[in-house]
């Protein structure tokens, strides 16, 4: 199956660079290009596109915002936004606006790839490493409430396991990583990822991240509340 690849950013000699490594693939093909928001919503309504690639900083209209138009529409294209160092901040904004993950400009081609390949798959695509810088540097900016139980009534679907799993995920750890942690198979942690999703109506583990860290479930800095 191809997947087809709309590229939103501002500046051409960037878009055609991108553009250069995914047409070498073969299981890529770039059917649009914007250079800001506005184009991207025009061009989404006469173009089916499976994964667009959204720059943050554009004229007109931003990529945040035009992630949420994006994400807000039935059956809507996957996004991955794309950022730099000194505008984390932009991309979590990105992803609470639906965004299915991030990366850096500068990442390398075959990481590029796989993300590409990864949110086409309905997964998301925020390496446990990066969620961690992210949300280190910026745990300031979002809500929490130390000493308290987050209040946000869905979190009571959650069996004991259920949240023992999502506060190890909402701290930036791997299904891998999560299974070692608690004894289990890889398999089986998937599963409860699953069941967080369904209970929680989370499209995947960044909005996982986001409500955990939006609800006070888990503090900044990443420890989870006692």
């Amino acid at each position: 199956m191809t997947i087809r690849l709309m590229l939103v950013d501002d500046q051409v000699l960037l878009r055609t660079g991108f553009r250069m490594v995914l047409a070498a693939q073969p299981d890529m093909e770039v059917v649009a290009e914007a250079g800001d928001g506005v184009e991207a919503l025009e061009a989404l309504r006469s173009t089916p596109v499976d994964v667009v690639l959204m720059d943050v900083r554009m004229p007109k209209l931003d990529g945040v915002e035009t992630t949420r138009r994006i994400c807000s529409e039935p059956d809507a294209p996957r996004v991955l936004i794309l950022t730099t160092f000194d505008l984390d901040e932009y991309a979590f904004s990105g992803l609470k606006a639906g965004a299915s993950g991030f990366m850096l400009k500068d990442v390398p081609p075959a990481e590029l790839l796989g993300a590409i390949r990864s949110v086409h798959s309905g997964d998301a695509v925020v390496a446990p490493s990066t969620t961690r810088r992210l949300l280190d540097r910026f745990s300031s900016l979002l809500p929490t409430s130390p000493g308290h139980e987050p209040q946000h009534k869905p979190l009571e679907r959650l069996t004991d396991r259920e949240r023992e799993v999502m506060l190890l995920v909402a701290q930036g750890l791997s299904n891998g990583e999560i299974a070692a942690r608690l004894v289990l198979s890889e398999a089986t942690v998937k599963t409860h990822v699953g069941r967080i999703l369904t209970k929680l109506e989370l499209r995947d583990r960044v909005q996982v991240v986001v409500l955990a860290y939006e609800t006070g479930l888990v503090r900044a800095g990443g420890g989870a509340l006692p």
